[in-house]
């Protein structure tokens, strides 16, 4: 059958604005996962590429053909109904985790680049985020349709800028030395199977509404070059910042040292990315809290704030590191089944019409 490209690119950009989340904008993941290993890290994004536009693309399609209408239900699928249950008891955790690292992150952005209390930044997002909760967030995710496209844009400036400084090649293919060189192996294992186990809950709805095979598997292989593409533009960028993982916001300390005219709505780009991470993880917490618990969604709400608050205390690059490599290694058992699960478009499927 025809592709139809219109949705193709529709899905490929969100796949990119799902995975694409504050992690990259502020430039912390792509330094933990790959930058910081140097041309192990290059081979690392470029195995890790791969694996984005294969098990992305198998991801949805798959989705798609069971129509599973929520990503609980494509776990209990993965790996059956009792195991899945509890995949979905420990993704809850995991949003929780990633939800504490947004809110750190929110603060670093006030405290080392505008000199502001890390407190101070943290208390205003979640009383910005409670306030949208209330009046409403229909207007907010409308903000990614702006913000995604700035920071792709803002990256491809910076790599451009940093492709021209003195030593470009010569660091392009450094490697220091590490005593945790084995990390820069499960890297692109880890790292995709954290993006993606995480990303289920949009990718798994989006895919199961297109339904059509071609056009989902297309979705899926574009979204997946340009998140490498992404990935590569973040990775060599920051390779020109010496001392790159004493940084909690690298790529706005290189920003600022190399389009300083830009700086002040890079800084705002990213924390529209930060913030609109939190929503969706909030409401997503939400939604999923409500199923065991009977309260009120606001009391649900401020519950898990609290619980994010107190643990947003610790360095935003400390729960990073911390916490995405071990979601990363717990999602690796995800990523194993998807890739074993036999995918087979049947009759009644839209990959014949």
């Amino acid at each position: 059958m025809r592709t139809n490209w219109g949705a193709a690119f529709q899905i490929a950009a969100v796949y990119v604005g799902t995975v694409v989340g504050a992690g990259f904008a502020t430039g912390r993941e792509i330094v933990e996962f790959f930058s910081r290993f140097g041309f192990v890290g290059l081979i690392g994004i470029l195995m890790s590429g791969y694996l984005l536009i294969f098990m992305g693309s198998k991801l949805m399609r798959i989705a798609a053909q069971i129509g599973a209408s929520s990503y609980e239900q494509f776990n209990e699928y993965l790996f059956g109904e009792k195991i899945g249950r509890i995949i979905n008891f420990i993704m809850l955790f995991m949003l929780l985790g990633v939800c504490a690292v947004m809110l750190s992150g929110a603060g670093a952005v006030f405290q080392e680049q505008l000199g502001i209390s890390k407190n101070i930044g943290i208390l205003i997002t979640i009383g910005l985020s409670i306030l949208v909760m209330i009046l409403g967030i229909k207007g907010l995710f409308a903000v990614n349709s702006f913000v995604v496209p700035m920071m792709i844009v803002f990256s491809f400036i910076l790599f451009y800028l940093s492709v021209k400084l003195p030593g470009f090649i010569d660091q392009a293919l450094f490697i220091p030395a590490s005593e945790e060189g084995w990390k820069s192996v499960v890297a692109p294992f880890t790292y995709t199977a954290f993006n993606l186990s995480l990303a289920q809950a949009v990718l798994v709805p989006v895919a199961a509404e297109v339904k059509d095979d071609q056009t989902v598997k297309w979705g899926g292989i574009l979204g997946g070059i340009a998140l490498t593409l992404i990935l590569l533009m973040g990775h060599f960028t920051l390779i020109m910042l010496p001392g790159l993982e004493s940084y909690e916001i690298p790529m706005a300390t290189i920003m600022k040292s190399l389009a300083s005219g830009l700086y002040w709505i890079f800084i705002l780009v990213i924390y529209g990315e930060i913030f609109t991470s939190v929503i969706g993880n909030i409401f997503g917490l939400e939604r999923q809290i409500k199923k065991y618990v009977n309260m009120p969604s606001i009391m649900i709400v401020i519950g898990i704030f609290i619980i994010c608050y107190l643990v947003s205390q610790f360095d935003y690059s400390t729960l990073l590191s911390y916490l995405y490599p071990l979601f990363g290694n717990i999602s690796l058992i995800f990523i194993v089944l998807l890739w074993m699960k036999p995918f087979k478009p049947n009759r009644g499927y839209n990959s014949k019409k």
